[in-house]
């Protein structure tokens, strides 16, 4: 059996935590391999030791059947392994090329070669099926360009073994099915392929075989032909997961949200939501449907107080808020679980403790006679950790950067149900979570909205709104296509108008 890659028996830790506790991991040449695991599971540290971004206390790494030590990323390319990152590591005013080429610029004479560099990079676009746009700034292509911009930066380095962090999570549904087109192109081109996942529809729609890890420790491989998405959720967990979510009819009360006639611009300084109104009540959940890039950020960041509204109004229980300061707004109980955990959602300098009081720090008991007291806010963030089950190394004293994605996730979810807010508006909640996390999320979603709290959920995770939301409404280039109650509709019709296609039309 020839195997490209080989990781045997390695272990990796940190302090006061073991990370990879004697994982072996075999890649076969051509194949698709999910690497499957919990938040925190050790998935993206065994990855990052194959990569050269750690090294191993113990075990062996083969590649094409010779033993090598790799000490950094640069060995690692030499060998032909690439790895995209979970987050991006692009340079935002930098076009796809000058991204590309960084680190192994092409030159004439002592001159940079970027025509050269484009011409290739429009090739690879074309074989691959990436449609990449070489003279693009990366600021100004949506997420899925550019995790095809990371791609292309491992094929112009003519890698073999790809890695995929977690490669669906910042994804729309359509983009994901681009991306699964591509990663056959890249199979049938003769590559090999590791994808870090917890998704299990996409694990049985690609991959050949699953290793499951959990909790550091290696639980087994399967092939994935042979296992149900049921039994690979337990392998992963350690117990039965259910996929339903649980929830009683809603009983909506007075409206929390009120937003009319809103239009606000775009990075682009165009009209990124035109006119849009919603009313938001008590006791209910509606769900944000459309495809990423279709007004939802620009809806979210004006009610927030992120981004000023050109026209219209926005009333929290009756007040106009439309301009009024942020903390203001936090203060009249508007929660807001951010798109992106790393921007908007932590200091990833400041510890968890730090983290957690960000919107309370100068309130009691955090504080007296502007002196912070450490103690109290440690209680705080430990309570939160326990509840929400957010793993760190270091507790409450772990820098926020030092977590998993999917914990810093969880981190900032406790956080903001912790306060009990009025309007929770949840963005992209479950993004880079496992399936027992979601659950876990989903079920506090339902509760804050038992308790009698209006929950506002974006989502491009299509099933999730279906299944998580009251009522749901549909944005498409920034215009509201139309309303629907969720039991009242499915999948195929929220598409549809999704595309465009208004109910009432029907065309």
């Amino acid at each position: 059996m020839s195997y490209v890659v080989e990781m045997l028996n390695i272990r990796k830790e940190f302090p006061g935590i073991v990370a990879n506790d004697n994982i072996t991991l075999t890649l076969k040449q051509g194949e698709i391999h999910a690497l499957l695991g919990e938040n925190g599971a050790g998935k993206s540290t065994l990855m990052g030791v194959l990569f050269g971004m750690y090294q191993p206390e113990k075990g062996i790494i083969k590649v094409r059947g010779k033993e090598v030590k790799i000490t950094n990323p640069n060995v690692a390319n030499r060998l032909g392994i690439g790895m995209v990152h979970q987050h991006f590591k692009l340079v935002d005013n930098f076009t796809v090329t000058e991204n590309i080429i960084l680190g192994s610029e092409p030159l004439k004479g002592i001159v940079l070669d970027i025509d050269r560099a484009a011409k290739r990079i429009e090739e690879l676009s074309k074989r691959y099926g990436l449609n990449v746009d070489p003279h693009a700034k990366i600021e100004d292509i949506s997420v899925g360009m550019q995790q095809r911009v990371e791609i292309m930066k491992m094929l112009y380095r003519e890698a073999e073994v790809l890695i995929f962090d977690e490669p669906t999570a910042v994804l729309t549904p359509a983009e994901i099915d681009e991306l699964m087109k591509i990663m056959r192109n890249l199979i049938k081109e003769g590559k090999s392929i590791i994808i870090i996942t917890h998704k299990l529809k996409e694990i049985k729609a690609v991959a050949d075989r699953c290793t499951v890890i959990r909790r550091g420790k290696g639980i087994g491989t399967v092939n994935v032909a042979e296992a149900s998405e049921a039994s690979l959720a337990e392998m992963m967990v350690g117990r039965r997961v259910s996929f339903a979510v649980d929830k009683a009819e809603s009983k909506p009360g007075e409206t929390v949200l009120k937003v009319n006639d809103l239009s606000v611009n775009s990075n682009r300084k165009v009209l990124g939501l035109k006119n849009f109104s919603l009313e938001v009540r008590a006791g209910e959940i509606v769900g944000i449907a459309g495809v990423e890039g279709n007004g939802q950020t620009e809806l979210v960041e004006a009610i927030t107080g992120l981004r000023k509204a050109e026209s219209g109004k926005i009333e929290l229980l009756g007040k106009d808020i439309t301009n009024v300061p942020i903390r203001e707004r936090i203060e009249s109980g508007i929660g807001h679980i951010p798109e992106d955990r790393q921007k908007r959602g932590l200091v990833l300098d400041y510890t968890l403790q730090s983290n957690m009081v960000l919107e309370i720090y100068n309130k009691p008991p955090f504080s007296k006679k502007g002196l912070l007291n450490e103690s109290a806010m440690r209680k705080y963030a430990d309570t939160i950790m326990q509840n929400f089950d957010v793993r760190a190394g270091e507790g409450a004293g772990s820098r926020a950067r030092t977590l998993s994605g999917g914990n810093q996730q969880k981190a900032i979810i406790g956080r903001e149900m912790e306060l009990n807010p009025k309007l929770l508006i949840a963005v992209q909640p479950t993004r880079g979570l496992d399936v027992g996390s979601i659950e876990y999320i989903h079920k506090r979603l339902i509760e804050h909205r038992d308790n009698g709290n209006a929950v506002l959920l974006v989502s491009l995770e299509l099933d999730e709104v279906l299944k998580l939301s009251d009522r749901i409404a549909i944005v498409n280039n920034g215009n509201l296509i139309g309303i629907v109650n969720a039991s009242e509709t499915d999948e195929n019709e929220v598409g549809l108008m999704m595309a465009g296609v208004s109910k009432e039309r029907g065309k």
